[in-house]
């Protein structure tokens, strides 16, 4: 089969299932020159055993990439040996420190046939829930006890330290509490507000509320039960109990 009969192949397969995938999501076709994110790309495929072995006997030329409007992807790869089809695997999310991933079983990829709808119900009812179970464990483990945010909802959690950290889902979010002296570690998406100027703080949390509800987020704020919150927070920040944790992983 000639290249450009198999990269069509590829790209038009990923098209369908994406299409017929819970939720949404889009694909895009990363071809042989795209050398660079190829790379990148198979350091980020989260497999130990079937697409891990067929990467060490063919490393990566080509690949289509399916992504949710959250941050996560899979990744669909031509099956190269003796059977038709296609393989697919999830794509483990950037920036997280490799403590997230401690104890959290891979969400190995699997084969799929030359069908894009039956394979779209084995993905959602196989590769997706381990998939989504995965993604949840590390970035539980990476936000380290701080309750994760909602598109539409923005929590706060107040530190032993004094300090405030959120995880915000979006780029608006962000960009205002990067407005109001919050600072983002880059390893963990984490954004944190300092106590070198309390009053500065209080004003910050104070200024938050409004420039998001105008955005359509709301805000809660979070007080862990071995510390109560500073009179100056805004009194109008609701309480949120501690959020529940992803139970533990089973060791690798």
């Amino acid at each position: 089969m000639h290249h450009h009969d198999t990269s069509e192949r590829l790209a038009s397969y990923a098209d369908v299932l994406a299409g017929e995938l819970p939720d949404t999501w889009t694909s895009s076709y990363l071809p042989p020159d795209a050398k660079d994110d190829l790379a990148e790309l198979a350091d980020r495929i989260w497999d130990l055993d079937l697409v891990a072995a067929s990467l060490t006997e063919h490393p990566l030329r080509q690949a289509a990439v399916l992504t949710r409007p959250d941050g996560a992807q899979l990744v669909l790869l031509e099956r190269r040996d003796e059977r038709d089809g296609f393989l697919v695997a999830a794509v483990a999310p950037r920036a997280l420190p490799d403590e997230a991933y401690r104890a959290v079983p891979e969400p190995n990829g699997i084969a799929l046939t030359d069908d894009p709808f039956l394979s779209a119900e084995q993905v959602a009812s196989d590769l997706l829930v381990r998939y989504d179970s995965a993604l949840a464990q590390v970035r539980d483990n990476a936000l380290g006890g701080i309750q994760p945010s909602q598109p539409d909802r923005l929590v706060l959690t107040w530190q032993p330290d004094g300090s405030v950290a959120t995880a915000p889902v979006g780029n608006q979010a962000g960009a205002v509490l990067e407005a109001n002296g919050f600072i983002q570690d880059p390893q963990s998406g984490i954004y944190r507000l300092g106590t070198d100027d309390t009053q500065a703080q209080a004003r910050a949390l104070r200024a938050i509320g409004p420039q998001l509800e105008a955005l359509g987020i709301g805000t809660a704020l979070q007080h862990p039960a071995s510390r109560t919150a500073p009179t100056s927070a805004p009194a109008s920040v609701p309480h949120v109990p501690a959020g529940t944790r992803a139970p533990a992983a089973r060791t690798r």
